[in-house]
């Protein structure tokens, strides 16, 4: 196990973090999605229940946390330049990840400069 360093992915026209901002829209739910993240970050690399690769999106990982009252987020991440970087993140609704979700994920991801 190794120390992943978490960031959070910045957007290039204004530099926002869009991760940081929904977390701080949902204080019900920040510190298990929080500490989640941080067993991610501190015991890399971590897999299931609480990490796994999404399929057909090479270098994409995902959070999987359980919040009260049967819901579940999910943190979308990749690695890159030695550091965990925290993509996107949404309460999930449905059984199957949205399209939508995985697509601004990859195209964020697509978007870090080598």
């Amino acid at each position: 196990m190794k120390v992943l360093p978490a960031r959070f992915f910045e957007t290039e026209t204004g530099g926002r973090e869009p991760v940081k901002d929904w977390l701080l829209e949902t204080p019900e739910d920040r510190k298990a999605i929080g500490d989640d993240s941080r067993v991610a970050e501190f015991g890399w690399p971590v897999g299931m229940p609480l990490c796994c690769a999404l399929k057909g999106h090479k270098g994409l990982w995902e959070i999987r946390v359980d919040l009260p009252g049967g819901r579940i987020a999910r943190v979308f991440f990749c690695v890159h330049e030695g550091s965990m970087v925290l993509l996107h993140g949404f309460i999930k609704k449905s059984p199957k990840t949205p399209n939508n979700e995985m697509a601004l994920a990859v195209k964020r991801m697509k978007g870090l400069k080598p």
